[in-house]
């Protein structure tokens, strides 16, 4: 079992910045690619950004590239997003997630196994 829990979503400004963290626990974090999903109301669920098992790799949704940077932290079994020049269409629910084994990257939701209860994203215009 793998625990997952998200933070630091808030409310923020069009143009403005947040870093959301993920802080995981159970079995061997480093084996995992971990990534970033997001539900906004009435949508479905939707991939943002992967990094696989020892952070030399990463693969981002066209939506925010250029923009959002995912990191990891297998020391402190934390991976994180850094979001900048947010737009209201970011608005949403963001999940942390994990697929094994590590080398992978997949967008699709189904081929991730554990998933956190999500921070909440607002962006105003």
């Amino acid at each position: 079992q793998v625990q997952l829990v998200e933070s630091g979503g808030g409310l923020v400004q069009a143009g403005g910045s947040l870093r959301l963290s993920c802080a995981a626990s159970g079995r061997i974090f480093s084996a995992y690619t971990m990534a970033w999903f997001r539900q906004a109301p009435g949508k479905e669920r939707e991939f943002v950004a992967a990094i696989n098992w020892n952070g030399g790799n990463t693969y981002y949704a066209d939506s925010v590239k250029g923009r959002f940077t995912i990191s990891r932290d297998n020391a402190a079994n934390a991976e994180y997003l850094e979001m900048n020049n947010l737009k209201p269409e970011d608005t949403a629910v963001y999940y942390c997630s994990t697929h094994f084994p590590g080398h992978e990257l997949p967008t699709d939701d189904s081929e991730y196994h554990y998933w956190g209860q999500g921070t909440q994203v607002t962006v105003s215009s």
